[in-house]
This record gives C-alpha cells, structure tokens and sequence, in this order.
C-alpha cells in the first residue's frame, strides 16, 4: 500500500535531512536520530512488499504500514524543522520554539487522519466510538495538557521571554528555552534547571530589569558595617563617591548608585551601598569590586569598619607599645618623603615633622583619585602602583602621564590653592599619602625660605605638565615663572602677614 508514494516521501526526507545536517550543526544529533528511524522504516517497506503468501505476508503487511506511517512522521519533522530552522531565520523571522512543536503536533495528528482514510478507516465513527477514551486521556494528561496551554500563554503574553534573566524558586538564571512542557533557566554554575509550564503559570517569579528599558539593569545591595563613630550622611556620601567617582565594569553610571543607613547595631551602623548592574552574568565579582572601593574609600576617609560589641578585642596598651608604633610609623612615611623632590630643600627635622603629618590613603583601581577643576588643598606621594594623569578638554580626555610609586601629583592645590589641573585615575591598586595644607603651613611659617624653593621646582612641574597638554591639543601654553608662584604661595599661606 502507497509503495511508490513511500519511496518518494523517503526521498524528500533523506534530502530535508542532508541540508539540515548542511546548515544547522546544532541539530546534527536529533537529525540524525530522524535519518536512523527513516532508514529503518525504509526497510521495513521493503522487507514487507518482499514477502510472499500466508501469515508471512500478512505481518509483512503490518510491518509495511507501520513503515509508511513513520516515513511519513520522519517527513513531516524534517520539513517543519527546515522551514522553522532554516527557512524562517533566513527570511529574518524568529519564531519561538514552541510554535514549531504545536505545528508539528497538528501536522502529526492530521497525518493519521489522511493515513487512515487512505486505509478505507472511517475516523469519523471512530472518533465517536472513542469519546470515552478521550475523556479518561484528557483526564489523565491534565498535567500535560496544563503544561501545553502554559506554554501558549506564556508565549502569546510574552510572560517570559528566551534571553531574560530571572529568579525562579530561588533559582536565578537566563532563560535558554520555553517549550510547549517547560521553560528551561540556565544559572550561572552552567547547570539548566527545568521549571514546568503549568507551575509557572500558578506561582509568583520575578524578571530582572524593566521591560520599558532594553538594558536588563539590576540593583544589587552590597552592605557594610560602620563604626558609630563616623557620621552617616559623611559615611553615605562616601559610599556613593566610592562607585561614582570610579570606572567600575558592568556598574550603571545612570541610575546613579545611593547608599542608605539601614539600621544601628551594637557600636556600628549597618549601610547598603545601592547600585545598578549591566549584565546580571556577572554578579558576584561585581560586588567583590564594589566592596573593595568601599573598603578603600572609607579608609581614605578614616572610617573604621564596625565590630559588633561581643567581638571586640582588647589589646593592652602601654607608653611603650605607643611609642614603637609611632616610631615606625614615621619611619615609613620618612621614607616616602625622601622620594619627593618637593621637599628636598627640607632639613631632617623638618622632614621628619612633616612625615608625622602623612595620612594613608588607599586607592582601588580604577578609582578617581582626583579630578580636574576641583579644589583640595593637599597632594598625593604615590607609594605603591601605578596610575594615569588625563587632562579632559572639549575635545575629549588626553592621557598626559604615567605615574610610578614616588610621584607626587596635586601640589599647586596644596601649595597655591588653584582647582586641579588635571584628572588622577588608579590603573591599579594603589598606595598614596596625603599631606594637607595645615601640615606644611608651620614649616613654612618658621622658615619662608622654603617657599622660594618649592616655587622653583613647582614651576618646572607646572611647564612640563602645560608642554604635555600642548603636545596633545597641538597648541602652545605658558607656564608661570617661579617669582609668579611664590607670591601665591606667600599669599595663601600669609606669611607676608
């Protein structure tokens, strides 16, 4: 029966199945899944036309039928994974997967209608003599069927979309696959969790980000505890300057990050630093970033991390003890002054005054350790790492220099009190020491003769940083002589007072 209808149903199968392997590499396995029961359905048509006579003849007469029914399965597959795989992508059309199962579901189920009114079945009867069956089938497919009528919901509300981030259960992942049974989410482990239709369609899950916006923005808390000590509008805003003034990866300048009090605990304050993520694939390292600003920004500001009371450790303390600390400590910050020629015109005593004055300051990569334009009477003495002098103009931001540990860079604010010539940013982890205006103020009051000479090397500083930008923006800059700086270091110290 349809001998020669089978073999070219056969034929155009084996062809559908040749380009799919052709053109869709991912598919190789199932096509070739559909190519095996072909072959062998191809054989069973053979093998039961072949037989001859008596019983023989008639179980070959069954295996023949039972061939043609899959060859026809097997075409029918195969054509509707071309159109949906091949044909439709190439036209630009992306239709959802579950699309493609229901055709094939339909396209099977009338297959079997043809097929038996080709066999001289008629399916009308047959279909009303079977409305019992039906009905304990749809009964005891419920699940099935609610899984099915899930999916289309999902699909036709867009609910949930392939590509979207979400949280499931307390699984959090992307969405790879919404079929006709299920949705698939993959976390970030690489492992695929499989979540039924129908569940989803009776249970609350969340979405990351906002379907009026494209970018799958996603605020993320990092908290931290405080010492009580510091205050929480100077501890909030330092918060927010650690990622504002930062180039954090996958950080969200706009919406802006904001920091809150929580709440109070036992001598420390709780705080939640808010900020927005740009691609929820990496979370976790994003947050070890964030907290590593915060950490260095609130040790910049002198900031101590809050210990809950009953952790506390109480370390005995003795003259003796205070005095080897402090020894040491000027020792280190001596060394760091020795290798700024700023203060090479300093006697050991005065150096040495002026390295009781130092405080730590710590920059994370990528840290914004001063920017062009503001006002800050201090410099930095660089000890540790590296970072990048950028002079921003109309016309964009020009790298000037690189600066290694012994650079020091914001002298004409600690000196002069003009807004900062250029933007200082970490291209590593950093270790700076910061030196005030008040520190140096005495020296310069006991001695004004040091003034004239930290004019002299200011104004060679300043005539390499102008040639610098000049050599970037193809002009020509003046840099003021040293007479013209040390009056303005005589002014902003007062000492002509």
């Amino acid at each position: 029966m349809f001998r020669d209808e089978v073999g070219y149903a056969a034929l155009v199968a084996l062809v559908l199945g040749l380009g799919l392997l052709a053109l869709r590499p991912a598919d190789r396995a199932s096509v070739r899944n559909h190519l095996v029961i072909l072959l062998l359905a191809f054989i069973g048509e053979v093998a039961g036309h072949a037989a001859e006579g008596g019983m023989a003849a008639r179980v070959a007469g069954w295996v023949a039928d039972g061939a043609s029914i899959l060859v026809g399965l097997v075409l029918l597959r195969l054509a509707a994974m071309f159109v949906f795989r091949v044909l439709l992508p190439a036209l630009r059309f992306e239709a959802p997967r579950i699309v493609e199962d229901l055709v094939v579901t339909g396209v099977f189920f009338a297959w079997g209608i043809v097929w038996f009114r080709l066999a001289g079945v008629d399916v009308g009867s047959l279909l009303a003599t079977s409305a019992v069956i039906t009905a304990v089938l749809a009964f005891s497919m419920k699940d099935t069927l609610g899984n099915l009528l899930g999916g289309v919901v999902l699909q036709l509300d867009e609910s949930i979309r392939v590509g979207d981030w979400v949280v499931i259960d307390g699984v959090s992942g992307r969405v790879v696959e919404v079929r006709w049974r299920h949705v698939a989410i993959e976390t970030r482990n690489r492992e695929t969790v499989v979540f039924p239709n129908s569940w989803l369609m009776s249970n609350r899950f969340l979405i990351v980000g906002s379907r009026s916006d494209p970018r799958p923005l996603w605020r993320r808390w990092v908290r931290v505890n405080v010492d009580l000590a510091a205050s929480p509008t100077a501890v909030c805003a330092a918060l927010e300057r650690a990622v504002r003034d930062a180039e954090i990866p996958n950080v969200a300048s706009e919406p802006a990050a904001n920091a809150v009090l929580l709440e109070i605990g036992p001598r420390y304050g709780t705080y939640a630093l808010r900020y927005f993520l740009t691609n929820p694939q990496i979370d976790d390292p994003t947050d070890s970033l964030v907290r590593a600003h915060v950490l260095a920004s609130l040790e910049r500001k002198g900031m101590k991390i809050g210990v809950p009371y009953q952790e506390e450790l109480q370390i005995t303390d003795d003259e003796a003890t205070r005095a080897l600390n402090t020894a040491r400590e000027r020792e280190r910050n001596a060394r760091v002054l020795a290798h700024c020629e700023l203060f090479g015109s300093l006697t050991e005593e005065e150096r040495s005054q002026l390295a009781s004055k130092l405080v730590h300051a710590p920059f994370v990569k990528g840290d914004t350790i001063t920017r062009q334009g503001d006002v800050a009477h201090w410099l930095y003495i660089l000890d540790a790492g590296r970072a990048e002098v950028v002079h921003e103009s109309p016309t964009g931001k020009h790298p000037l220099a690189t600066l290694l540990a012994g650079s020091a860079f914001g002298e004409m604010g600690l000196m002069t009190g003009e807004p900062r010539g250029a933007t200082v940013i970490a291209r590593t982890d950093v270790e700076c020491y910061r030196l005030d205006k008040a520190s140096l103020e005495a020296i310069l009051r006991a001695r004004p003769d040091v003034a004239k000479e930290i004019s002299r090397v200011l104004a060679t500083r300043e005539e390499d940083r102008l040639n610098a930008i000049a050599a970037e923006s193809n002009g020509s800059m003046k840099a003021s002589t040293s007479d013209v700086i040390l009056t303005r270091i005589r002014d902003f110290f007062g000492l002509d007072r």
